[in-house]
């Protein structure tokens, strides 16, 4: 840690580039709000569920009826007149009026809104059908309904057909009633004349009206004996056609579907009002400052344990960019940073650092347990010079090397205890009793946790005063500002927890050290598990 430290915040950086947004960017933001998807996904199939199991199932029944052009000579083969097609498009208006609604109402009794949804009409491309479908809860008002409507369509249609020929029987009657009046008139004509001359002529016209009358009486007959009806059902409904129109299936997938839907647009809308940092990127972006390092959680979701080897490469980042005595606040927004201060004083005690961790918010206990867990996992480096231990009694030593103990000092002609004092004042001596020294040959106080060739003290931020790399867990600076103020007494480190750091937190948290005047070293970007 000899290293000059970092240069003052710059004022004047370029902004951050822009950066491509790709397809996983979108899959990110319902992926880690996968529970609110499934959620509601899971409320959407459950309400499909709900209806289909409350809501009784529909049956449908189907009655085709083909439908017969009206001709005045059926059988005359037909060519490229229009007389022998159907515009399909008005029967089948004509199948779904009014009038049909309204008998097919006044039989079943109920709404004609709930018959018009109820029924459904069919028309097959290219051909003259009608297929009449209509849907009830029970098979046989289903059946009895389609066949009513297929019945009062042909009735509906022949009703007017039956019109249409009366009304035309009436045009010809009348005017063969004034062609007969004509006739008469012209006889009585014939039969008073007095000359040849107007005789030929009155039998000239009354051949003529004649004629005219017989066209029409010839015309009358063949309008009366068209064959007015309109079609006939071809197939009628029956209980053992009736089908299953309920699509219990088709609803619980909708739900499901419609369910995840919703839910992914609500994780766009909560995400966009909770932005959290989900990657380097985002981190980077939010606080401008230079990453130190990722560490992971190894295992399943949920382990509380980072992986050992990031921390140490964090650590070694961090004693890259201070110099002792360095005074390192590990400060975040909201989270906690107790394991990675614990981990990153066991990556730096490793090395034969003095490591001193203060915190004052009581979390000593939390400290020392995980960094004795930490402890347990420290790789064994083959290549570090081990510290000597002291030598058993009697062994010579060896030349060229410093003896492990002091050289013993001649017996005192008088020892302790040997002659007894008769001065009432005189003072006791007592044998000095020999503490036990750990492997590396250090005396290890009762708050100092030996850790390779180095050490880690713990204590508060004041305890750690005279010691040379001090390391400060900093509680949540939302709702506590020490850790700011003791970042201005040396450098800082900014933690950020993926997926549950707010961008906005962790853009408020770097204003509030850039305007203290702190300098942080970098970023650290950490995963609880949870997330």
């Amino acid at each position: 840690m000899t290293d000059a430290p970092p240069a003052s915040w710059p004022t004047d950086s370029p902004p951050p580039a822009a950066r491509a947004l790709t397809l996983t960017d979108l899959l990110r933001v319902p992926l880690h709000r996968l529970r609110l998807v499934l959620a509601v996904a899971t409320a959407g199939l459950l309400a499909a569920l709900g209806y289909v199991a409350l809501v009784p199932s529909a049956v449908s029944a189907s009655a085709v009826v083909a439908v017969r052009p009206v001709v005045t000579d059926a059988f005359t083969p037909s060519g490229a007149g229009a007389d022998r097609a159907v515009n399909m498009n008005v029967e089948s208006g004509i199948a779904t009026g009014t009038e049909v609604v309204q008998r097919l109402a006044d039989s079943a009794g109920g709404d004609p809104r709930d018959i018009r949804n109820a029924l459904e009409v069919e028309v097959p491309t290219g051909g003259q059908i009608l297929r009449f479908t209509y849907q009830a809860q029970s098979g046989q008002r289903a059946v009895e309904s389609a066949n009513l409507a297929a019945r009062t369509y042909l009735d509906v249609r022949r009703t007017m057909y039956e019109q249409q020929r009366a009304e035309m029987l009436r045009s010809y009657d009348a005017s063969i009633t004034k062609v007969v009046a004509q006739q008469a008139a012209v006889q009585k004509r014939i039969t008073g004349a007095k000359d040849s001359a107007n005789s030929d002529a009155a039998v000239a016209e009354l051949a003529g009206i004649n004629n005219q009358l017989t066209q029409l009486n010839s015309a009358r007959t063949e309008i009366a004996a068209v064959d007015i009806n309109p079609g006939w059902v071809t197939q009628t409904a029956e209980r053992a056609l009736v089908s299953s129109a309920g699509h219990g299936a088709v609803y619980v997938v909708a739900g499901l579907l419609g369910g995840a839907l919703i839910g992914v647009v609500l994780a766009y809308a909560w995400e966009s009002a909770d932005r959290r940092v989900r990657s380097v990127a985002d981190a980077r972006d939010a606080t401008g400052l230079p990453l130190l390092g990722t560490v992971r959680r190894p295992g399943f979701r949920g382990s509380p344990r980072a992986v050992d080897a990031d921390v140490r490469y964090v650590a070694m980042a961090v004693a890259e960019r201070v110099r002792q005595p360095a005074r390192v606040a590990l400060v975040s927004s909201r989270e906690d940073a107790t394991l990675l201060t614990a981990g990153l004083a066991v990556a730096l005690a490793a090395d034969g650092r003095e490591v001193f961790v203060a915190d004052d918010s009581g979390r000593v206990d939390r400290l020392r347990t995980a960094v004795l867990a930490d402890r347990g996992r420290l790789p064994v480096d083959p290549s570090r010079t081990p510290v000597p231990k002291p030598r058993p009694a009697g062994t010579p030593a060896v030349a060229g090397t410093i003896p492990d103990t002091a050289p013993p000092r001649r017996p005192s002609p008088h020892p302790p205890g040997a002659r007894p004092s008769t001065d009432p004042d005189a003072t006791l001596t007592l044998p000095r009793v020999a503490s036990a020294l750990p492997e590396n040959g250090r005396a290890a106080t009762p708050d100092e946790v030996t850790v390779g060739v180095g050490s880690v003290k713990f204590g508060t931020w004041r305890q750690g005063a005279d010691h040379g790399l001090v390391l400060f867990n900093a509680p949540p600076a939302e709702s506590d500002e020490r850790g700011v103020a003791v970042a201005r007494q040396g450098s800082a480190v900014v933690v950020v927890e993926r997926d549950r750091t707010r961008q906005g937190d962790l853009r408020r948290l770097v204003e509030r050290l850039r305007a203290a005047g702190v300098a942080p070293l970098g970023f650290v970007l950490t995963r609880n598990g949870r997330a």
